[in-house]
């Protein structure tokens, strides 16, 4: 079975809200990743019952929805769920990965019946255990993001996971504020989840433009989550912190481009690189030697090009007896050592 996450950097489009009530749009946001070079597209599943009660008439005190009823909020900014099947079929011809963020056991079930590939956790939801439980026990990948949790959270979470199926987990470090700001950042915070958890870490990346996803690579990270919108696109619950139009595959050129700096976990040189080691020394005769003569500082010397015995084996010649015969200004053979 082929893994769901099988490249680096991994980049998930989130659609979210930015489709504003029109499946037209939530299509061409998928035409407008696959262009992009995403691999993957995400939705997110719920209506507004499922996130909240409506009589709580609770109002947002702050932020970015400021005085926004949130049943009204989650009521305008859901995907239907009439719209699902056509959008994974559609994702499927288009031959982009698509999933989705279940936002209750209800919302599984009704992604199970669309063999929905893999799930995302969001950050509001990971300590809903029972949630987790059941994601888990589907033993499809599970990407859950840990904004606003503690370490001490996520382990519990992870346990929940890991106990009850999920083989294939990955973490996401989250800033839980929209948009993120530079100063709520701790990119270290990337390192301590790898070391502690031991597993594929990402970034669900909520600032403005890509420096952020950028640095996030250089600490390890390796799959990156961020909203999208269609080109010019003014309106949108979530447009303030969303790439736009060519954004987009800007923002993918330039996660390749900070990955390619990092490829590599073994001590690496190119082949490029070593081209130029022609240009370190070699141990040259600085007169002739007979054989029998002792190598010193009189009769040996270092020079470029390294064409002979490499520079750092002087020490070990260095007061041996000479096997044979050189020249004087001749370069002594790679195979010197094993002739002594």
């Amino acid at each position: 079975m082929k893994k769901f996450i099988n490249k680096k950097p991994f980049f998930i489009a989130e659609i979210s809200a930015n489709h504003n009530g029109l499946i037209s749009n939530a299509i061409k946001l998928i035409d407008l990743a696959k262009k992009c070079g995403a691999d993957a597209v995400k939705l997110q599943t719920y209506t507004a019952d499922m996130m909240t009660l409506k009589n709580t008439n609770y109002k947002i005190k702050e932020g970015l929805w400021k005085n926004i009823d949130l049943w009204k909020l989650y009521n305008e900014a859901k995907t239907p769920l009439d719209w699902h099947k056509k959008l994974f079929n559609y994702a499927k011809k288009k031959n982009i990965k698509i999933f989705s963020t279940p936002f209750s056991v209800e919302a599984l079930k009704f992604l199970e019946k669309l063999n929905c590939k893999a799930y995302k956790i969001s950050s509001f939801e990971m300590n809903d255990l029972n949630l987790i439980k059941e994601v888990a026990k589907t033993k499809k990948p599970m990407i859950i993001s840990t904004g606003l949790s503690d370490l001490d959270e996520i382990k519990k979470t992870f346990e929940v996971a890991k106990s009850n199926g999920c083989k294939d987990l990955t973490l996401l470090y989250c800033v839980s504020n929209y948009p993120s700001q530079e100063e709520d950042f701790n990119l270290n915070n990337i390192k301590i989840l790898k070391k502690k958890f031991n597993c594929k870490i990402g970034l669900s990346d909520h600032s403005l433009g890509s420096k952020v996803s950028e640095f996030a690579i250089f600490c390890g990270a390796e799959i990156f989550e961020k909203h999208i919108a269609l080109k010019g696109q003014k309106k949108g619950y979530d447009i303030k912190f969303s790439l736009k139009g060519k954004e987009i595959a800007e923002y993918k050129k330039k996660l390749q481009e900070a990955y390619s700096l990092v490829k590599h976990n073994n001590f690496f040189r190119s082949k490029k690189e070593m081209k130029n080691n022609i240009f370190r020394r070699s141990i040259y005769s600085i007169k002739e030697i007979k054989k029998g003569d002792v190598l010193s500082k009189k009769n040996i010397k270092t020079y470029r090009p390294n064409i002979g015995l490499p520079a750092n084996h002087y020490f070990d010649i260095l007061g041996k007896k000479s096997p044979y015969r050189i020249k004087k200004n001749e370069p002594l053979s790679k195979s010197f050592l094993k002739k002594l």
